[in-house]
């Protein structure tokens, strides 16, 4: 569980310290106050303080030295560094061995560097805690290493900026919660009925800012509620290295998966958008994109059935665009009426991408 703390500067007046407080509690894990507004802060609506007094419901200290004395009073420690070097890194490390419940690591000139070395060392230890002044640099912290800082400590007195950052900070547990519950998307064989060559059109290319495995890639097709898994270009050939951040998938006026449900057409995608990555056993994750390259190729036109239904795709002519299948894949130059490949069907229309299973709707 992701936290955030808000840093209340004691050079302010009372007023805006209680309206800084009473405005954001209800977003905010805990306070860091002076000791000389632990009273204001409580009366204020502050439950959880985190301060350098006996009286704070966190103690917070630099010294190493004082962890396991405030251990003893039952009350969680956090010790604060400032990192400006390596020996402060080693700091931090040895606190989280000494057993401090949170290190807060406060970098003055803010670099990506030694946050992921402190995420990397300390993982699993303690609970580690960014200082930021803005919305992107607790963005970077929350994201570095894909695993990110486990809590923001927000200096800053603007309360619109503290609650654009718990924002920040609610949209990240929610993507982390995505992930490890990731959807699966049903996929079952439709038969090859026909494969027809076509002249040269606009295809395009997705690369994205992620690696595929085998069995990996994107789910197209010409129809919104019949989506082949087109396979990532994970193989090696003769002629060509593999590319496993791209997929070949086909015709500009094709759909494609996205997030949430939703089909994009893939002439509308480009970089900065996300698509949805899908295994063979259904298991997708999201991925952005890193650019969608437009080029004019020889297309094939693939007819399958499946559950009584026609579904088609139109891909690049070409033997690097592979299909995936329930043991394998196969390569579009090599496909066959009688193969079997893996398809997403749904039921009722889209409206904007979004599916809306009571519409009827005929695409041929």
């Amino acid at each position: 569980m992701r936290e955030l703390w808000v840093k209340i500067d004691p050079t302010l007046d009372e007023k805006t310290k209680k309206k800084i407080i009473r405005k954001t509690s209800s977003v905010v894990s805990a306070f860091m106050v002076e000791p000389e507004d632990i009273e204001l802060a409580r009366k204020s609506g502050a439950t959880t303080l985190v301060t350098s007094s006996e009286k704070g419901d966190i103690i917070l200290t630099e010294n190493l030295s004082d962890i396991q004395e405030i251990r003893k009073s039952d009350r969680k420690v956090c010790v604060a560094v400032t990192v400006k070097s390596k020996g402060d890194e080693k700091k931090i490390l040895a606190a989280a061995e000494a057993a401090a419940d949170y290190i807060l690591a406060v970098c003055p000139d803010w670099k990506i560097i030694p946050i992921e070395n402190l995420i990397a060392t300390t993982q699993g230890k303690t609970r580690l805690l960014a200082s930021v002044s803005d919305v992107q640099e607790a963005k970077t912290a929350l994201e570095t290493l894909e695993i990110g800082v486990d809590g923001i400590v927000a200096d800053v007195s603007d309360i619109r900026q503290i609650l654009k950052i718990h924002e920040t900070v609610k949209e990240v547990k929610t993507r982390t919660s995505e992930i490890e519950s990731a959807e699966t998307i049903p996929l079952i064989p439709a038969e090859v009925k026909n494969i027809k060559s076509l002249s040269s059109g606009a295809r395009v290319c997705i690369d994205t800012c992620d690696l595929m495995k085998e069995g990996e890639g994107l789910l197209v097709g010409c129809q919104s509620a019949s989506l082949f898994l087109v396979e990532a270009e994970v193989h090696e050939t003769p002629f060509v290295a593999p590319r496993p951040f791209r997929v070949n998938a086909g015709s500009i006026a094709l759909y494609v998966l996205a997030p949430g449900g939703k089909t994009r057409y893939l002439s509308e995608l480009k970089a900065g958008d996300e698509v949805l990555i899908v295994d063979r056993e259904g298991r997708s994750r999201t991925t952005t994109l890193c650019r969608a390259k437009i080029e004019w190729r020889p297309l094939l036109m693939i007819e399958a059935e499946c559950e009584g239904r026609t579904v088609k795709t139109i891909l690049q002519n070409a033997e690097t665009i592979r299909l995936v299948t329930e043991n394998g894949s196969k390569s579009v130059s090599e496909l066959a009426p009688g193969d079997k490949v893996l398809v997403h069907l749904e039921e009722g229309g889209r409206h904007f991408g979004t599916l809306v299973k009571e519409e009827r709707v005929i695409e041929l």
